[in-house]
């Protein structure tokens, strides 16, 4: 398989998937990693997550931002890892431009609840794995459409 069936094999899991593994450095210095639901992505480039201001997650992002995301559909035995920085967004506008009705159940003052806060990833490079293939790509290689 070359980089660019890779990278188009890549963008197709992404669509697919709707639970997503995000992983941050802890204040241990060992991993964490937690199921996320994706909100949304900018091909390769981005993926955006909503979460509590609250959690463990946005301490070790704001200390350090760098992270790992990992997409896999268990039937076809398909994984793609991400590895990028977060960036904590707090901003109204960018908290309305991914409020989901329902929300509310994790955020009951809405898109101004101060415990409401939006991840924003952005990759650097990947690792598409399916079969025996593993094929690592730049981001900077990856066409940028939504």
């Amino acid at each position: 398989m070359d980089k660019n069936t890779a990278i188009e094999k890549g963008l197709e899991l992404v669509q697919r998937a709707k639970v997503v593994m995000l992983a941050s450095g802890g204040e241990d210095g060992y991993p964490n990693i937690r199921a996320m639901l994706k909100i949304h992505t900018d091909s390769l480039h981005l993926v955006w997550f909503s979460t509590n201001t609250s959690s463990e997650k946005i301490k070790h992002f704001l200390k350090d931002p760098r992270a790992c995301v990992y997409f896999m559909d268990s039937q076809t035995f398909e994984g793609l890892t991400l590895t990028g920085d977060v960036e904590v967004c707090r901003d109204i506008e960018t908290k309305k431009r991914f409020w989901v009705e329902g929300f509310e159940i994790y955020y009951p003052q809405g898109v101004n609840d101060s415990d409401y806060s939006i991840l924003k990833f952005k990759s650097k490079n990947g690792k598409y794995y399916h079969g025996l293939n593993i094929i690592s790509f730049d981001i900077k290689d990856v066409p940028l459409f939504e």
